[in-house]
C-alpha cells in the first residue's frame, strides 16, 4: 500500500528514486531549493537542464540525479502567488500531477517533494499544502506505480500544513505517516 510521509530535512540528501525540484521556467539555477540542487548534483545537472530548453510552469522535466543519491531530479516551475486569481491553485496542482507522472514513467517508486512555490513565489503555505496533499493522495489511488511520496519540509510551518493536510485525508489515514525525525 503507498504511503504519504512529511518529514523534516534536505531534499537533496534523500536516497530515494526521484527528487522534486522546485524549479523556474528556465531551468536555469535559482535559488533555495533549486540551488541547493544544483550544488549537490553538480555541475552536470545544468548541462541537462539546457538541452531540455526550459519548462512552462505547472508543468515537469526529468533529468538524471548525477550527483545526488537521487536517480532522477523532476524539475517543476511552480506558480508565483498573485492573490489567487490567476489560476494559481490549478498551476501547482500540475506542478505535482506533472512529477508523479513522470516518476511513474520512469519508474521511480519513491519521490521526495518540497513544498513548491511556498518561498520565493510567496504561495500560501497552507494552501499550498492541501493542494500538494490532495493530488498527491489521488494520484496514489488511481495509479499504484508509485509506493510513497514523501514531502520534505523545512520549518515548523510547513511541516504542520503538510501534517494537518494529512490528517485531513481521513479516508487514507491508514498509509499516512509524519516523522519529525531530520533526514
Amino acid at each position: 500500500m503507498a504511503a504519504i510521509e512529511v518529514v523534516e530535512g534536505d531534499i537533496t540528501r534523500m536516497k530515494v528514486d526521484a527528487i522534486v525540484n522546485a524549479a523556474n521556467t528556465s531551468l536555469r539555477v535559482g535559488s533555495g531549493v533549486d540551488g541547493a540542487i544544483h550544488r549537490a548534483a553538480g555541475p552536470r545537472l545544468l548541462a541537462a537542464c539546457r538541452d531540455l530548453g526550459g519548462c512552462p510552469t505547472g508543468r515537469a522535466r526529468i533529468t538524471p540525479g548525477f550527483d545526488l543519491p537521487a536517480r532522477w531530479v523532476i524539475h517543476t516551475p511552480g506558480p508565483i502567488w498573485e492573490g489567487g486569481t490567476r489560476g494559481e491553485d490549478e498551476l501547482l496542482e500540475g506542478c505535482y500531477y506533472n512529477a508523479l507522472m513522470l516518476a511513474s514513467l520512469y519508474e521511480a517508486h519513491v519521490i521526495a517533494f518540497p513544498a513548491i512555490s511556498t518561498g520565493a513565489y510567496r504561495f500560501p503555505v497552507e494552501r499550498a499544502a492541501t493542494i500538494a496533499v490532495r493530488t498527491a493522495a489521488d494520484f496514489l489511488d488511481a495509479d499504484p506505480s508509485i509506493d510513497r511520496v514523501v514531502f520534505v519540509c523545512r520549518g515548523e510551518r510547513s511541516i504542520a500544513a503538510h501534517e494537518a493536510a494529512l490528517a485531513e485525508r481521513e479516508p487514507a489515514a491508514s498509509r499516512l505517516r509524519s516523522s519529525r525525525a531530520r533526514t
